[in-house]
Protein backbone atom coordinates (compact mmCIF):
# COMPACT_ATOMS: atom_id res chain seq x y z
CA UNK A 1 0.00 0.00 0.00
CA UNK A 2 1.45 3.06 -0.74
CA UNK A 3 1.76 5.96 2.10
CA UNK A 4 0.47 9.40 1.37
CA UNK A 5 3.05 12.07 2.05
CA UNK A 6 1.87 14.74 4.82
CA UNK A 7 1.38 17.64 2.65
CA UNK A 8 0.73 20.12 6.09
CA UNK A 9 2.64 23.26 5.85
CA UNK A 10 3.38 25.44 8.22
CA UNK A 11 4.35 29.23 8.46
CA UNK A 12 7.87 29.96 10.81
CA UNK A 13 9.65 32.49 11.79
CA UNK A 14 12.46 32.64 10.10
CA UNK A 15 14.82 34.35 13.02
CA UNK A 16 14.13 30.74 15.65
CA UNK A 17 12.47 28.54 13.12
CA UNK A 18 9.17 28.68 15.50
CA UNK A 19 5.52 28.58 14.21
CA UNK A 20 3.25 31.23 15.64
CA UNK A 21 1.81 30.04 19.03
CA UNK A 22 -1.10 32.85 19.56
CA UNK A 23 -3.16 32.71 22.56
CA UNK A 24 -6.41 33.19 22.00
CA UNK A 25 -8.13 36.72 22.58
CA UNK A 26 -11.91 35.02 23.45
CA UNK A 27 -11.07 34.36 26.78
CA UNK A 28 -10.93 37.95 27.44
CA UNK A 29 -14.52 39.98 27.90
CA UNK A 30 -13.96 43.57 26.94
CA UNK A 31 -17.13 45.84 27.37
CA UNK A 32 -17.75 48.50 24.64
CA UNK A 33 -17.69 50.76 26.88
CA UNK A 34 -16.57 51.32 30.82
CA UNK A 35 -17.79 53.96 33.44
CA UNK A 36 -16.30 54.62 36.69
CA UNK A 37 -16.22 52.51 39.30
CA UNK A 38 -17.53 54.54 42.95
CA UNK A 39 -19.42 53.59 45.44
CA UNK A 40 -19.82 50.20 44.86
CA UNK A 41 -21.34 50.21 41.45
CA UNK A 42 -20.20 51.55 38.08
CA UNK A 43 -21.71 55.00 37.26
CA UNK A 44 -21.90 57.36 34.30
CA UNK A 45 -19.02 59.88 34.38
CA UNK A 46 -20.74 63.45 35.11
CA UNK A 47 -18.44 65.02 31.80
CA UNK A 48 -20.32 62.46 30.05
CA UNK A 49 -17.27 61.99 28.12
CA UNK A 50 -15.13 58.86 27.22
CA UNK A 51 -11.91 58.36 25.38
CA UNK A 52 -10.93 55.49 23.16
CA UNK A 53 -8.02 52.75 24.47
CA UNK A 54 -6.43 51.25 21.95
CA UNK A 55 -4.50 48.09 21.20
CA UNK A 56 -0.43 49.61 20.31
CA UNK A 57 0.24 46.11 18.22
CA UNK A 58 -2.55 46.83 15.98
CA UNK A 59 -3.85 50.50 17.16
CA UNK A 60 -7.23 48.76 16.81
CA UNK A 61 -9.79 50.39 19.60
CA UNK A 62 -10.32 47.81 22.43
CA UNK A 63 -13.13 49.82 24.31
CA UNK A 64 -14.48 53.61 25.29
CA UNK A 65 -13.29 54.58 28.80
CA UNK A 66 -14.82 57.24 30.90
CA UNK A 67 -13.44 60.47 31.63
CA UNK A 68 -14.03 61.63 35.27
CA UNK A 69 -13.67 65.49 36.18
CA UNK A 70 -13.69 67.33 39.32
CA UNK A 71 -16.83 66.62 40.41
CA UNK A 72 -16.53 62.58 39.76
CA UNK A 73 -13.18 62.70 41.10
CA UNK A 74 -15.41 64.26 44.38
CA UNK A 75 -17.87 61.68 44.47
CA UNK A 76 -15.71 59.14 44.49
CA UNK A 77 -13.55 60.75 47.86
CA UNK A 78 -16.63 61.15 49.43
CA UNK A 79 -17.72 57.65 48.98
CA UNK A 80 -14.09 56.55 50.10
CA UNK A 81 -14.63 58.95 53.29
CA UNK A 82 -17.96 57.58 54.10
CA UNK A 83 -17.24 53.62 53.79
CA UNK A 84 -13.91 55.06 55.99
CA UNK A 85 -15.66 56.47 58.49
CA UNK A 86 -19.02 53.80 58.75
CA UNK A 87 -17.47 50.71 58.39
CA UNK A 88 -14.07 50.01 57.33
CA UNK A 89 -11.65 51.21 60.03
CA UNK A 90 -14.24 49.89 62.36
CA UNK A 91 -13.85 46.69 60.73
CA UNK A 92 -12.12 43.94 62.33
CA UNK A 93 -8.99 42.82 60.52
CA UNK A 94 -9.87 39.29 60.19
CA UNK A 95 -12.25 40.15 58.38
CA UNK A 96 -10.20 43.10 56.18
CA UNK A 97 -7.85 40.11 55.55
CA UNK A 98 -10.90 37.86 54.40
CA UNK A 99 -11.70 40.45 52.25
CA UNK A 100 -8.20 40.77 50.62
CA UNK A 101 -7.99 37.20 50.65
CA UNK A 102 -10.67 36.73 48.26
CA UNK A 103 -10.00 39.10 46.02
CA UNK A 104 -6.68 37.61 45.60
CA UNK A 105 -7.93 33.86 44.62
CA UNK A 106 -10.37 35.62 42.22
CA UNK A 107 -7.50 37.11 40.25
CA UNK A 108 -5.85 33.55 39.96
CA UNK A 109 -9.36 32.39 38.93
CA UNK A 110 -9.54 34.90 36.17
CA UNK A 111 -5.73 35.09 35.08
CA UNK A 112 -5.50 34.02 31.82
CA UNK A 113 -8.25 36.50 31.06
CA UNK A 114 -6.27 39.47 33.31
CA UNK A 115 -3.21 38.03 31.59
CA UNK A 116 -4.85 38.56 27.99
CA UNK A 117 -6.24 42.34 28.53
CA UNK A 118 -3.23 43.41 29.84
CA UNK A 119 -1.27 42.70 26.68
CA UNK A 120 -4.24 43.64 24.49
CA UNK A 121 -3.90 46.86 26.04
CA UNK A 122 -0.54 47.65 26.80
CA UNK A 123 1.35 46.12 23.99
CA UNK A 124 3.42 43.46 26.32
CA UNK A 125 4.33 39.71 25.83
CA UNK A 126 1.47 37.93 26.84
CA UNK A 127 4.70 35.55 28.14
CA UNK A 128 5.29 38.79 30.80
CA UNK A 129 1.42 38.97 31.19
CA UNK A 130 0.75 35.53 32.25
CA UNK A 131 3.79 34.69 34.11
CA UNK A 132 4.81 37.68 35.97
CA UNK A 133 2.61 40.61 35.95
CA UNK A 134 -1.31 38.40 37.16
CA UNK A 135 0.71 36.09 39.58
CA UNK A 136 2.71 38.87 41.10
CA UNK A 137 -0.25 41.06 41.51
CA UNK A 138 -2.55 38.23 43.15
CA UNK A 139 0.55 37.21 45.45
CA UNK A 140 0.63 41.01 47.10
CA UNK A 141 -2.91 40.61 47.72
CA UNK A 142 -1.92 37.44 49.69
CA UNK A 143 1.02 38.82 51.66
CA UNK A 144 -0.84 41.70 52.45
CA UNK A 145 -4.15 39.80 53.53
CA UNK A 146 -1.56 37.56 55.64
CA UNK A 147 -0.67 40.73 57.32
CA UNK A 148 -3.92 42.70 58.06
CA UNK A 149 -4.40 41.09 61.36
CA UNK A 150 -1.12 41.50 62.51
CA UNK A 151 0.04 45.20 62.80
CA UNK A 152 0.53 44.89 66.48
CA UNK A 153 3.60 42.69 65.93
CA UNK A 154 4.69 44.81 62.66
CA UNK A 155 4.84 48.02 64.37
CA UNK A 156 5.28 46.64 68.78
CA UNK A 157 4.13 49.64 70.69
CA UNK A 158 3.70 51.56 68.34
CA UNK A 159 -0.53 51.61 67.90
CA UNK A 160 -0.86 51.66 64.50
CA UNK A 161 -3.77 53.40 63.02
CA UNK A 162 -4.87 54.02 59.42
CA UNK A 163 -4.69 57.08 57.81
CA UNK A 164 -8.32 57.48 55.82
CA UNK A 165 -8.44 58.42 52.56
CA UNK A 166 -5.41 57.13 50.25
CA UNK A 167 -5.68 58.20 46.42
CA UNK A 168 -3.68 56.44 44.40
CA UNK A 169 -2.14 57.01 40.91
CA UNK A 170 -0.99 54.05 38.72
CA UNK A 171 1.27 54.41 35.21
CA UNK A 172 0.94 52.73 31.80
CA UNK A 173 3.68 49.93 32.24
CA UNK A 174 2.59 47.46 34.64
CA UNK A 175 -0.92 48.09 35.02
CA UNK A 176 -2.48 45.19 37.36
CA UNK A 177 0.84 45.01 39.74
CA UNK A 178 0.75 48.60 40.24
CA UNK A 179 -2.80 48.33 41.51
CA UNK A 180 -1.86 45.48 43.81
CA UNK A 181 1.10 46.86 45.27
CA UNK A 182 -1.11 50.25 46.21
CA UNK A 183 -4.27 48.70 47.15
CA UNK A 184 -3.44 45.52 48.66
CA UNK A 185 -1.18 47.29 51.71
CA UNK A 186 -4.12 50.29 51.99
CA UNK A 187 -6.58 47.96 52.64
CA UNK A 188 -5.05 45.52 55.16
CA UNK A 189 -4.22 49.00 56.95
CA UNK A 190 -7.52 50.11 57.60
CA UNK A 191 -7.72 52.80 54.57
CA UNK A 192 -9.99 53.32 51.47
CA UNK A 193 -8.66 54.21 48.15
CA UNK A 194 -9.81 56.47 45.53
CA UNK A 195 -7.48 54.85 42.42
CA UNK A 196 -6.83 56.62 39.02
CA UNK A 197 -5.24 53.73 36.52
CA UNK A 198 -2.96 55.43 33.40
CA UNK A 199 -5.43 56.22 30.87
CA UNK A 200 -3.45 54.05 28.02
CA UNK A 201 -4.25 50.85 30.57
CA UNK A 202 -7.00 51.17 32.05
CA UNK A 203 -8.69 47.90 31.43
CA UNK A 204 -7.19 45.52 34.06
CA UNK A 205 -8.41 48.24 36.71
CA UNK A 206 -11.52 48.12 35.33
CA UNK A 207 -11.61 44.20 36.21
CA UNK A 208 -9.98 44.14 39.12
CA UNK A 209 -12.98 46.73 39.75
CA UNK A 210 -15.35 43.80 38.88
CA UNK A 211 -13.23 41.53 40.65
CA UNK A 212 -13.60 43.28 43.80
CA UNK A 213 -17.76 43.68 43.21
CA UNK A 214 -17.49 39.86 43.31
CA UNK A 215 -15.59 39.92 46.91
CA UNK A 216 -18.49 41.70 48.04
CA UNK A 217 -15.96 44.08 49.57
CA UNK A 218 -17.94 47.19 51.48
CA UNK A 219 -19.13 49.85 48.55
CA UNK A 220 -16.98 52.78 48.61
CA UNK A 221 -14.07 50.97 50.29
CA UNK A 222 -12.11 50.55 46.82
CA UNK A 223 -13.39 53.52 44.12
CA UNK A 224 -11.66 53.34 40.65
CA UNK A 225 -11.56 56.19 38.26
CA UNK A 226 -10.66 57.24 34.72
CA UNK A 227 -9.15 60.09 33.00
CA UNK A 228 -5.74 62.00 31.85
CA UNK A 229 -3.88 64.33 33.89
CA UNK A 230 -6.36 66.68 35.05
CA UNK A 231 -8.22 63.79 37.02
CA UNK A 232 -4.87 63.27 38.76
CA UNK A 233 -4.26 66.70 39.36
CA UNK A 234 -7.89 67.18 41.12
CA UNK A 235 -7.37 64.11 42.95
CA UNK A 236 -4.00 65.11 44.17
CA UNK A 237 -5.50 68.31 45.31
CA UNK A 238 -8.96 67.40 46.71
CA UNK A 239 -8.90 68.17 50.89
CA UNK A 240 -9.97 65.05 51.53
CA UNK A 241 -7.36 63.38 51.11
CA UNK A 242 -4.86 61.56 53.27
CA UNK A 243 -2.55 59.95 51.19
CA UNK A 244 -1.15 60.44 47.59
CA UNK A 245 0.36 57.22 46.26
CA UNK A 246 2.26 58.19 42.64
CA UNK A 247 4.19 56.16 40.57
CA UNK A 248 5.09 57.71 37.40
CA UNK A 249 7.39 60.16 35.88
CA UNK A 250 9.45 62.04 37.95
CA UNK A 251 8.35 65.81 36.71
CA UNK A 252 4.96 64.57 38.19
CA UNK A 253 6.04 63.77 41.32
CA UNK A 254 7.58 67.53 41.74
CA UNK A 255 4.09 68.78 40.62
CA UNK A 256 2.75 66.79 43.10
CA UNK A 257 5.12 67.41 45.95
CA UNK A 258 4.33 71.30 45.34
CA UNK A 259 0.73 70.51 45.23
CA UNK A 260 0.52 69.04 48.42
CA UNK A 261 3.55 71.10 50.14
CA UNK A 262 1.86 73.17 53.19
CA UNK A 263 -0.90 70.29 53.49
CA UNK A 264 -0.98 67.23 56.16
CA UNK A 265 -1.54 65.07 53.29
CA UNK A 266 1.42 62.11 53.27
CA UNK A 267 3.01 61.04 50.52
CA UNK A 268 5.17 57.97 48.89
CA UNK A 269 6.94 58.91 45.03
CA UNK A 270 8.44 55.96 43.07
CA UNK A 271 9.71 58.11 40.05
CA UNK A 272 12.01 57.79 37.23
CA UNK A 273 15.49 55.54 37.07
CA UNK A 274 18.53 55.26 35.24
CA UNK A 275 19.94 51.75 36.63
CA UNK A 276 23.06 50.89 36.11
CA UNK A 277 23.95 47.03 35.47
CA UNK A 278 27.72 46.66 36.30
CA UNK A 279 29.91 43.51 34.59
CA UNK A 280 33.16 42.58 36.27
CA UNK A 281 35.73 40.48 35.12
CA UNK A 282 35.07 37.71 37.16
CA UNK A 283 31.07 37.58 36.45
CA UNK A 284 29.74 34.43 35.02
CA UNK A 285 29.37 36.15 31.21
CA UNK A 286 26.72 33.91 29.44
CA UNK A 287 24.28 34.46 32.86
CA UNK A 288 25.51 38.29 32.94
CA UNK A 289 24.16 39.02 29.58
CA UNK A 290 21.57 37.26 29.83
CA UNK A 291 20.39 39.52 32.65
CA UNK A 292 21.02 42.30 30.90
CA UNK A 293 18.57 41.37 28.09
CA UNK A 294 16.21 40.23 30.64
CA UNK A 295 16.89 44.26 32.40
CA UNK A 296 16.23 46.24 29.76
CA UNK A 297 14.68 43.83 26.41
CA UNK A 298 12.15 41.44 27.79
CA UNK A 299 10.14 44.35 29.12
CA UNK A 300 11.04 46.70 26.42
CA UNK A 301 12.46 49.16 29.13
CA UNK A 302 9.51 50.05 30.19
CA UNK A 303 10.16 49.65 33.92
CA UNK A 304 11.52 52.38 36.11
CA UNK A 305 14.15 49.76 37.41
CA UNK A 306 15.69 48.47 33.44
CA UNK A 307 18.97 48.61 33.73
CA UNK A 308 19.57 51.25 30.91
CA UNK A 309 23.42 51.83 31.78
CA UNK A 310 25.73 48.96 30.85
CA UNK A 311 29.56 49.18 33.21
CA UNK A 312 31.41 46.66 31.68
CA UNK A 313 35.15 46.22 32.50
CA UNK A 314 37.79 46.49 30.07
CA UNK A 315 39.31 43.06 29.89
CA UNK A 316 36.06 41.76 29.24
CA UNK A 317 34.49 44.06 27.12
CA UNK A 318 34.64 42.74 23.49
CA UNK A 319 33.42 39.16 24.70
CA UNK A 320 31.03 40.92 26.38
CA UNK A 321 29.45 43.23 23.82
CA UNK A 322 30.05 40.58 20.92
CA UNK A 323 27.80 37.73 23.61
CA UNK A 324 24.90 40.83 23.56
CA UNK A 325 24.59 41.44 19.85
CA UNK A 326 24.86 37.72 19.01
CA UNK A 327 21.73 37.14 21.83
CA UNK A 328 19.77 40.32 20.46
CA UNK A 329 19.56 38.96 17.66
CA UNK A 330 17.72 35.76 18.59
CA UNK A 331 15.05 38.45 20.60
CA UNK A 332 11.80 38.03 18.37
CA UNK A 333 9.89 41.54 18.32
CA UNK A 334 6.29 41.12 17.30
CA UNK A 335 2.74 40.31 18.10
CA UNK A 336 2.46 40.60 21.75
CA UNK A 337 -0.29 37.52 21.90
CA UNK A 338 2.48 35.23 20.22
CA UNK A 339 3.86 33.35 23.35
CA UNK A 340 6.91 32.99 21.09
CA UNK A 341 7.46 36.59 21.39
CA UNK A 342 9.98 38.18 23.28
CA UNK A 343 9.43 42.20 22.78
CA UNK A 344 5.98 43.42 22.00
CA UNK A 345 4.99 46.76 21.37
CA UNK A 346 5.62 50.14 22.96
CA UNK A 347 2.68 51.10 24.95
CA UNK A 348 1.59 54.46 22.72
CA UNK A 349 2.22 56.55 19.30
CA UNK A 350 3.94 59.45 21.94
CA UNK A 351 5.94 56.84 24.03
CA UNK A 352 7.43 55.71 20.25
CA UNK A 353 8.11 58.92 19.52
CA UNK A 354 10.24 59.94 22.77
CA UNK A 355 12.12 56.75 21.70
CA UNK A 356 12.88 57.55 18.33
CA UNK A 357 13.78 61.23 19.63
CA UNK A 358 16.55 59.87 21.86
CA UNK A 359 17.76 57.34 19.10
CA UNK A 360 18.34 60.63 16.88
CA UNK A 361 20.15 62.09 20.01
CA UNK A 362 22.28 59.58 20.48
CA UNK A 363 23.63 59.64 17.22
CA UNK A 364 24.01 63.13 16.95
CA UNK A 365 25.83 62.97 20.36
CA UNK A 366 28.72 60.88 18.71
CA UNK A 367 27.69 57.30 20.00
CA UNK A 368 27.36 54.18 17.57
CA UNK A 369 23.91 52.53 17.32
CA UNK A 370 23.91 48.89 16.74
CA UNK A 371 20.02 46.91 16.39
CA UNK A 372 19.27 44.10 15.63
CA UNK A 373 18.33 42.84 12.14
CA UNK A 374 14.99 41.29 13.19
CA UNK A 375 11.74 42.70 10.98
CA UNK A 376 9.36 44.20 12.54
CA UNK A 377 5.35 44.78 12.02
CA UNK A 378 4.16 47.29 9.88
CA UNK A 379 1.09 48.34 12.30
CA UNK A 380 1.10 49.02 15.41
CA UNK A 381 4.55 50.47 17.66
CA UNK A 382 7.49 48.80 17.40
CA UNK A 383 10.90 49.59 18.39
CA UNK A 384 14.12 47.28 17.92
CA UNK A 385 16.28 46.39 20.80
CA UNK A 386 19.23 49.20 20.46
CA UNK A 387 22.58 49.35 22.12
CA UNK A 388 24.83 52.28 22.10
CA UNK A 389 28.60 52.21 22.29
CA UNK A 390 31.46 54.52 22.46
CA UNK A 391 28.86 56.40 25.01
CA UNK A 392 30.23 59.70 27.04
CA UNK A 393 29.23 60.29 30.74
CA UNK A 394 27.81 63.46 29.78
CA UNK A 395 25.48 61.94 26.82
CA UNK A 396 21.38 62.65 26.96
CA UNK A 397 21.32 58.85 25.79
CA UNK A 398 23.39 58.26 29.61
CA UNK A 399 21.73 61.00 31.97
CA UNK A 400 17.41 61.04 30.60
CA UNK A 401 15.04 58.15 30.99
CA UNK A 402 14.18 56.60 27.74
CA UNK A 403 11.48 54.17 28.94
CA UNK A 404 12.26 52.24 26.14
CA UNK A 405 14.28 48.75 25.19
CA UNK A 406 17.78 51.13 24.70
CA UNK A 407 20.77 50.32 26.76
CA UNK A 408 23.75 52.80 26.54
CA UNK A 409 27.10 50.75 27.26
CA UNK A 410 30.50 52.35 28.77
CA UNK A 411 33.58 50.65 30.10
CA UNK A 412 35.25 50.83 33.52
CA UNK A 413 38.65 50.09 35.20
CA UNK A 414 38.21 49.88 38.82
CA UNK A 415 35.91 49.51 41.53
CA UNK A 416 35.70 53.19 42.80
CA UNK A 417 35.52 54.53 38.63
CA UNK A 418 32.57 52.76 38.46
CA UNK A 419 31.16 53.33 41.47
CA UNK A 420 31.83 57.26 40.31
CA UNK A 421 30.24 56.73 37.01
CA UNK A 422 27.32 53.97 38.38
CA UNK A 423 26.11 57.78 40.73
CA UNK A 424 26.86 60.14 38.62
CA UNK A 425 22.59 60.61 37.56
CA UNK A 426 20.26 62.49 39.58
CA UNK A 427 18.62 59.03 40.15
CA UNK A 428 18.89 56.13 42.51
CA UNK A 429 16.12 53.48 42.13
CA UNK A 430 18.31 50.79 41.42
CA UNK A 431 21.43 48.87 40.27
CA UNK A 432 22.50 45.54 39.40
CA UNK A 433 26.16 43.60 39.88
CA UNK A 434 27.73 40.75 38.10
CA UNK A 435 30.64 39.19 40.05
CA UNK A 436 31.51 35.76 41.44
CA UNK A 437 33.19 37.88 44.75
CA UNK A 438 31.15 38.14 47.93
CA UNK A 439 32.79 40.67 49.23
CA UNK A 440 32.70 43.15 46.05
CA UNK A 441 29.37 42.69 45.62
CA UNK A 442 29.00 43.53 49.51
CA UNK A 443 31.29 46.71 48.88
CA UNK A 444 29.46 47.72 45.56
CA UNK A 445 25.86 47.51 47.42
CA UNK A 446 27.55 49.85 50.67
CA UNK A 447 28.43 52.52 48.11
CA UNK A 448 25.88 52.60 45.45
CA UNK A 449 23.45 54.99 45.54
CA UNK A 450 20.51 52.98 44.92
CA UNK A 451 17.44 51.82 46.53
CA UNK A 452 17.07 48.28 45.52
CA UNK A 453 20.37 46.31 44.10
CA UNK A 454 20.52 43.10 42.51
CA UNK A 455 23.32 40.77 42.56
CA UNK A 456 24.31 38.53 39.78
CA UNK A 457 20.50 38.52 38.53
CA UNK A 458 17.99 41.44 37.60
CA UNK A 459 14.44 42.18 37.93
CA UNK A 460 13.72 40.17 40.64
CA UNK A 461 10.36 41.12 42.43
CA UNK A 462 9.11 39.77 45.58
CA UNK A 463 5.76 40.84 47.67
CA UNK A 464 8.27 40.83 50.67
CA UNK A 465 11.02 42.88 49.90
CA UNK A 466 10.55 46.46 50.05
CA UNK A 467 10.95 49.04 46.97
CA UNK A 468 11.59 52.52 46.06
CA UNK A 469 14.39 55.03 45.54
CA UNK A 470 16.42 57.29 46.35
CA UNK A 471 17.33 60.91 45.02
CA UNK A 472 15.33 61.96 42.06
CA UNK A 473 13.71 58.44 42.07
CA UNK A 474 11.45 59.28 44.75
CA UNK A 475 11.05 58.48 48.59
CA UNK A 476 9.06 55.54 50.51
CA UNK A 477 8.87 52.46 49.78
CA UNK A 478 5.97 49.51 48.92
CA UNK A 479 6.46 45.99 49.40
CA UNK A 480 7.32 43.97 52.21
CA UNK A 481 7.01 45.59 55.98
CA UNK A 482 7.95 48.99 54.53
CA UNK A 483 4.84 49.17 52.65
CA UNK A 484 2.00 48.72 55.90
CA UNK A 485 3.65 51.85 57.14
CA UNK A 486 3.10 54.19 54.16
CA UNK A 487 -0.44 53.32 55.24
CA UNK A 488 -0.37 53.74 59.10
CA UNK A 489 0.17 56.91 61.75
CA UNK A 490 2.63 55.30 64.11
Amino acid sequence: MAVKKNTLKLKFDSSRNLAPALESKSVAKIAERYDLFINGKFEKPSSKKYFDTINPASEEKLSSIAQANAADVNKAVVAARNAYEKGWKKTSPKERAKYIYRIARIIQERARELAVIETLDGGKPIRESRDFDVPTAANHFFYYAGWADKLEYAFPNRNPKPLGVAGQIIPWNFPLLMAAWKIAPALATGNTVVLKPAETTSLTALKLAEIIQEADLPPGVVNIITGAGATGAALVNHPDINKIAFTGSTDVGKLIQKAIAGTNKKATLELGGKAANIIFDDAPLDQAVEGIINGIFFNQGHVCCAGSRLFVQESVYKIVLQKLKDRMETLIVGDPMDKNTDIGAINSKQQLEVINKYLKIGQQEGAEMFQSACSIPKKGFYCRPTIFTNVAQSNRIAQEEIFGPVLSIQTFRTEDEVIEKANNTPFGLSAGVWTDKGSKIFNMTSKLKAGVIWANTYNKFDPTSPFGGFKESGFGREGGLHGLGAYLKV
